[in-house]
């Protein structure tokens, strides 16, 4: 009994997503002061929730222009969740007897992969010395992550896993700055176009790589990179207990201990992954008060993500069966050893452990400030000055304001600009840097 009473007291969380709410909600209002306020009094409540706290605020120092604090936070994080991915056997157990929010939170692989790309940009908005090999870890990692596949799967569901094309496209982007190395750019290129087929610009980039030619005598380039629409968000749903659900569980469970499966299980708890509808899916660019187009999406972060939980949905809904076996098994266990045959007694561990068991929480913690999309627009102009404008965009076509910023274009080199469009309102600042 005591056992029970103490599995009972350290029972599962409530939900991740309600607490960050408002800050969340202040980012997307553009109130950067307001949202790191809340974040940093979630972080000092939160400890379980510390590594993605970091990865919110990370998103909010790169928007208000502070790349290197912004790097400095997704380089703690990555190192973190790389550390996490060594198996923790007591937090392993404890999980079983409460929820997965027991356990320190290592990050979905969607997320391993953003953190590599979101280190490439913000590097490169700062010096760049980095980037490119933050752009190699964002391909070694996704190889890494679908070479692991998943635990209990007879196959692996994550060979199916679309690849994230944006460490690709920027490395490209920056061996072709060297003016040296076309044929490294056009077999990066040569990947985006592979994994990702619906984003056009990359064809003419193969082109003029294969030529050997960044830009015209007493020409420069700007890169203007765009983190678009808001990300993706778990939250906590009911699923039934499909077969191949349980046989996984029923593999999990030979591992873990001499259990067996209930002949009928109850729908269980787990986290889902959402992607919002947005108002915004791009962003028009003007030069000089001239219009030029509108950016296109080298990685769609959303659809990765509702992908990637889709193609994990066996293993993660195995989990939550394996935990309510084991909660059950630990409820008969204790009143074997107990002997109780007394029928209030014995009412009372069947209401205790009712009650455990729905006290248990979906893990819905996540990188809450994701974009949905990343974007991208490379524009040839001459050397000197230029007014670049920028505005959010739907279907091709403004729907807002646009904010305005100075670039200085240099002959033969790449400027980098990144703007943030969440919402209509772009938040922070227009960033620009000359690497």
């Amino acid at each position: 009994m005591s056992l029970l009473l103490a599995c009972l007291a350290i029972a599962g969380c409530a939900s991740h997503s309600v607490p960050l709410r408002d800050a969340r909600q202040a980012y997307y209002a553009g109130d950067l002061r307001r949202a790191d306020e809340l974040l940093v009094k979630a972080s000092s409540k939160r400890s379980r929730d510390a590594d993605v706290l970091k990865l919110d605020q990370a998103m909010l120092h790169l928007a208000a222009g502070r790349a290197d604090e912004a790097e400095r936070l997704l380089r703690e994080v990555r190192d973190r969740f790389d550390h996490l991915e060594q198996k923790d056997v007591r937090e392993a157990t404890l999980s079983l007897l409460t929820d997965d929010t027991r356990r320190a939170y290592a990050g979905e692989d969607y997320e391993k992969v953003m953190i590599r790309s979101m280190l490439a940009l913000s590097n490169l908005m700062r010096d760049g010395s980095d980037a490119e090999a933050y752009c190699l870890q964002v391909d070694q990692k996704q190889a890494e992550i679908i070479e692991t596949g998943v635990p209990g799967e007879e196959e692996n569901p994550k060979l199916g896993y679309k690849r994230v094309a944006f460490g690709s496209y920027l490395h490209g982007v920056l061996r072709e700055a060297s003016h040296l190395h076309y044929d490294d750019a056009a077999r990066s290129f040569g990947q985006v176009a592979a994994w990702e087929p619906n984003f056009i610009g990359v064809q003419s980039d193969l082109q003029r790589v294969s030529a050997g030619v960044h830009s015209a005598p007493d020409h420069g380039v700007v890169y203007v990179f765009a983190l678009v629409g808001r990300g993706p968000y778990k939250e906590e749903t009911a699923a039934e207990a499909t077969s191949n659900a349980l046989l996984v569980a029923d593999r999990i469970l030979s591992a873990v201990g001499d259990h067996t499966l209930p002949p009928t299980i109850a729908p269980v708890k787990i986290p889902r992954v959402v992607a919002p509808v947005n108002e915004v899916d791009g962003v028009y660019v003007a030069v000089d008060e001239r219009p030029f187009g509108v950016t296109q999406t080298v990685t769609n972060v959303n659809e990765l993500a509702v992908d990637q939980c889709q193609a994990t949905m066996n293993h993660t809904i195995a989990r939550a069966v394996v935990r309510r076996v084991v909660k059950k098994a630990t409820v008969y266990t204790a009143k074997d050893q107990m002997k109780v045959d007394n029928g209030l007694l014995n009412f009372a561990f069947d209401a205790a452990g009712v009650v455990w068991e729905a006290t248990e929480s979906a893990d819905t913690r996540c990188w809450g400030l994701l974009p949905a999309q990343i974007q991208v627009t490379r524009i040839e102009l001459p050397v000197g000055t230029h007014q670049l404008s920028l505005g959010p965009a739907r279907g091709g076509q403004p729907i807002g304001p646009a904010n305005s910023a100075a670039v200085q274009v240099e002959n033969g080199r790449n400027t980098y600009v990144l703007v943030s469009y969440p919402t209509r309102e772009m938040v922070g600042e227009i960033l620009t840097a000359t690497p």
